[in-house]
């Protein structure tokens, strides 16, 4: 942020260089024997920098944010009207270039003798001049007609009144853009703080679901005499400490995932007994590699959830594939359940689904069938 505010000062002042710049080469840029910096030295020169530079930032950082962005567009007109007129009296540019003539013309009016219009009359001649035609008054040689008649009108400052438009212009421009940046960004951080809430609160409700399948199937384990009991509670010992702990990130190293889901079907093969065919295939090197947490996971408690009989033998398969930019995760189980179960306990599904468009925008496939007899997911998550 603060790089940005430096880089935006540099821009302003370069440009403010370069726009009082513009008078000192191009004024005096055509006269001969004249020189551009004396220019400096006027202070119609300061007047006319002065006068545009404030316009710029009184329209930009005043007029523009509490008339014109609150729909005050007739406020708005008003004082731009009466900031035309003040620049249209004011006439920075005329007086400018007015001042940076007026040295030439005196020099030249002092480097010669008079014209022969403003020399003395010859002595003994002291006629009076001619009446002009028509009776129109005729100012007295050497005298200045500052009358204006009935045909003569004001004259209008068009350089300062189009310089006045464009600075206007480009103050509002600038605004604009900066309020149009501005609610991007506060649109964009809404938005990331709307997605980490909906993550936080998913997580929510996948944990306490995964703990309490578990602790029944230890509670099962634990009524039957199991002699596997100890060893089933620090399984859960460990299952829980990477949920807890673990979980809390956005992603997590894909051997904790792994050994997470190790250890759940280690409890999962105490309870179901020899009618379960279980087939745990875990190849390639997880490595650095980093995953959601509990994205796998909660397809395999889905898997024995609804894939177990206590009086049918079955088979369940799980593969886990690393590859180098990617990692293919395959479960199929029987299918036990109907249909009306298993979609009264499909929220750990919906809110993995929710999860992967969020973590994984265009970065993941995920393949869901279900016929009946067979349920089976295929997911590729690109790391």
């Amino acid at each position: 942020m603060r790089s940005f505010k430096t880089f935006s000062l540099i821009i302003h002042l370069a440009g403010w260089l370069l726009f009082m710049a513009f008078p000192l080469l191009f004024i005096n840029g055509g006269a001969d024997n004249s020189d551009p910096l004396l220019i400096l030295q006027k202070p119609s020169y300061w007047l006319f920098c002065f006068t545009y530079i404030i316009l710029f930032y009184v329209n930009a950082y005043l007029f523009i944010p509490r008339l014109f962005l609150k729909k005050r567009y007739l406020d708005y007109s008003i004082v731009a009207f009466a900031l035309l007129t003040c620049v249209y009296f004011l006439e920075p540019f005329d007086r400018l270039l007015h001042n940076a003539e007026r040295p030439a013309n005196m020099t030249m009016q002092h480097a010669g003798p008079p014209p022969p219009s403003f020399r003395q009359p010859p002595p003994g001649n002291n006629k009076m001049p001619p009446p002009p035609p028509n009776g129109q008054f005729m100012p007295p040689h050497g005298g200045n007609n500052n009358f204006n008649g009935p045909d003569q009108r004001r004259h209008v400052d068009t350089t300062s009144l189009f310089i006045f438009l464009m600075i206007m212009a480009l103050s509002a421009a600038t605004k604009t853009v900066q309020q149009w940046q501005l609610t991007e960004q506060r649109a964009a951080q809404a938005e990331a703080d709307r997605a980490s809430a909906e993550l936080s609160f998913l997580k929510a409700q996948i944990n306490p679901h995964f703990l309490f399948n578990t602790l029944n199937n230890i509670y099962t384990l634990a009524i039957t005499g199991n002699e596997n009991t100890a060893d089933s509670i620090m399984k859960l010992s460990n299952i829980m400490r990477y949920v807890t702990d673990d979980v809390t990130a956005d992603y997590v190293p894909l051997q904790s995932e792994i050994d997470c889901i190790s250890d759940y079907i280690g409890l999962q093969r105490l309870r179901t007994g020899k009618n379960a065919e279980i087939e745990y295939l875990v190849t390639g090197d997880p490595g650095r590699k980093k995953i959601s947490p509990l994205i796998m996971m909660t397809f395999i408690e889905n898997v024995f959830k609804h894939g177990i009989s206590k009086n049918k033998p079955f088979l369940i398969s799980i593969h886990i594939t690393v590859h180098d930019n990617r990692v293919n995760f395959f479960c199929q189980n029987q299918v036990f359940t109907s249909q009306s179960e298993n979609n009264r306990h499909g929220i750990g599904i919906k809110n993995t689904k929710q999860r992967l468009e969020y973590l994984y925008p265009d970065r993941h496939v995920l393949s869901i069938s279900n016929d009946g007899d067979l349920y089976t997911v295929m997911l590729t998550l690109e790391t």
